[in-house]
């Protein structure tokens, strides 16, 4: 499949099922591109459905079964929205550190395929906002889920969460007090189960 040039081989493209719940146009959407009238839009598009098919069925699907309704903040970038997003402060890292990352048509370094979603979950807000323990959830995920990374955001607890070849499951948070990494291989909580830290989450929404 080429990059659409048309409404309706962009209609084909956005048709496009993912999995059960989503579709393609679900993460085609853009601030950056709709401002400044980029075509965010995959040059190998069979390569980002490929990728996203497995952020979708591997990670996004178990998720909204268990908690509910997930809303997709950001997603796919081209490079050309990356590019310009790093380039003007956006909070976008450089393209070659986005390939199989938020560039899903691209695959990283190591040959590695690759897709991310910026996720909310709207019934997590609650418990969020009153206890601050964005954690619960990274460790329900880590548990649980075949990711590669996940990284936490202040805004509703809005977290990165990217699949990929060769997982190595890591979670780094933006959420002060306690920026830096959760946990990573070579961490001394990242092996075993961690249930005791999600126990109060279950209770109210899982």
């Amino acid at each position: 499949m080429r990059q659409p040039s048309s409404v309706r081989a962009l209609e084909t493209l956005s048709r496009v099922r993912l999995s059960e719940s989503f579709f393609m146009r679900d993460f085609l959407y853009s601030e950056i591109a709709v401002i400044n009238g980029f075509t965010n839009l995959p040059d190998d598009p069979d390569l980002a459905i490929a990728a996203g098919g497995r952020l979708c069925e591997e990670l996004l699907e178990p998720l909204q079964e268990k908690f509910g309704r997930i809303s997709v903040r950001s997603s796919y970038r081209s490079p050309e929205v990356n590019g310009f997003g790093n380039a003007n402060g956006f909070n976008c890292a450089t393209n070659e550190k986005n390939f199989a990352h938020h560039i899903w048509d691209r695959r990283d370094a190591s040959g590695r395929m690759g897709a991310t979603a910026c996720v909310i979950i709207n019934r997590f807000i609650p418990y969020y906002e009153r206890t601050g323990d964005w954690e619960a959830m990274a460790w329900w995920v880590h548990d649980h889920l075949p990711y590669h990374h996940m990284e936490f955001f202040p805004k509703f607890a809005a977290f990165n969460l990217q699949w990929r070849e060769d997982s190595v499951r890591q979670v780094y948070s933006m959420i002060p007090p306690r920026r830096g990494w959760l946990t990573k291989p070579g961490m001394e909580n990242w092996a075993g189960r961690h249930a005791e830290s999600y126990e109060d989450l279950l209770r109210e929404v899982g």
